[in-house]
């Protein structure tokens, strides 16, 4: 599987990644067995980029990770982790939220999550995910959900990740979102090595390439784009499908619709085209798909290897669905 490098970094990513969210119990619990398996199968397709949070179960996506990963040779693959979020330990007994979720994974809520962009806060949490992980640095380290929080991520957490990054305790640094503009600004006013940006380049939101992937192609920095399905419309459009985690309006289902007529019409499954259509960015890296099985993940790789005609985006774009310059 082809790898690429993000920006000046010495890190390289795998053109598909390992979103680990969904090991952490995203949703519904996943058997520790069944996790470790996904992992096994992702490292059998060739991908060596794997992703997680402190977010994803209360860090038990990163102890998943970091147990399944051990005894891989370290410098064979590329880990990413986030910060923003600490987490303060609960007095025994607490449970988990109302719905039986914590924040939407299906684990004890053990831990509070804490908003935290303070330079204390990302020196502490990746020291935490160091320990989870069971590794002695991380490669790539994004500020988590800055929206919010933009002044101190700008002046307290960046400058943070400058210097672990200095001091080789990261390898490269940026910042991961669900929107495009506080990330364009991140490639314009910081000297991140890469952004992950979800759900905005995709078959049906092409808003990131409006400013966020010219910015990052003119200043030799990467995307990592994650979201490539919406959580779910692009993987299976129908009526109550999801769209961005809600319920998909009926004039986005149509489209997605339309679209799968053009794809199929093509031969090429609507869920291959959606894949791999960030890729065709010179500033795109990789992109990231979360999955919780080997079937899921060995389903994700086939779709990689599909060839896509050029045909197909001709077509959707003489139909007004994609933009002019989305291919």
């Amino acid at each position: 599987m082809r790898r690429n490098r993000l920006g000046s970094s010495a890190v390289e990513v795998t053109e598909l990644s390992f979103g680990a969210a969904a090991i952490g119990n995203l949703f519904t619990a996943v058997e520790p067995a069944r996790a470790a398996a996904a992992v096994d199968a992702a490292w059998d397709e060739g991908v060596r980029y794997f992703d997680t949070a402190p977010h994803y179960g209360l860090g038990l996506s990163e102890r998943r990770l970091g147990e399944a990963l051990r005894g891989r040779p370290r410098d064979s693959y590329a880990l990413s982790t986030k910060v923003g979020r600490v987490l303060d330990p609960l007095p025994a007994g607490s449970g988990a939220g109302p719905d039986g979720l914590s924040e939407g994974f299906a684990v004890p809520a053990t831990h509070r999550r804490r908003w935290d962009f303070s330079a204390d806060g990302v020196r502490r949490s990746i020291e935490d995910s160091l320990e989870r992980l069971g590794l002695d640095r991380i490669d790539i380290a994004y500020l988590h959900d800055p929206d919010d929080h933009a002044e101190t991520a700008f002046h307290e957490a960046y400058p943070e990740l400058e210097k672990l990054r200095a001091q080789g305790v990261v390898g490269a640094i940026g910042a991961g979102m669900n929107q495009t503009a506080m990330l364009t600004r991140f490639l314009r006013d910081t000297d991140v090595d890469v952004v992950l940006c979800a759900g905005r380049c995709t078959l049906l939101d092409q808003s990131a390439l409006t400013e966020l992937l010219p910015e990052a192609a003119a200043r030799g920095r990467s995307v990592v784009v994650g979201g490539v399905f919406n959580s779910g419309l692009l993987a299976d459009p129908r009526p109550g499908a999801t769209y961005d985690y809600t319920a998909a309006p009926l004039s986005l289902l149509d489209r997605a619709l339309r679209i799968k007529a053009v794809t199929e019409g093509h031969g090429v499954p609507l869920r291959a085209a959606a894949l791999h259509y960030p890729l065709a960015h010179p500033a795109v890296a990789g992109v990231l798909v979360g999955t919780r099985s080997p079937d899921e993940v060995r389903d994700a790789a086939a779709l990689l290897r599909r060839e896509i005609p050029d045909e197909l985006w001709d077509e959707l774009r003489a139909e007004g669905l994609l933009t002019e310059n989305g291919h």
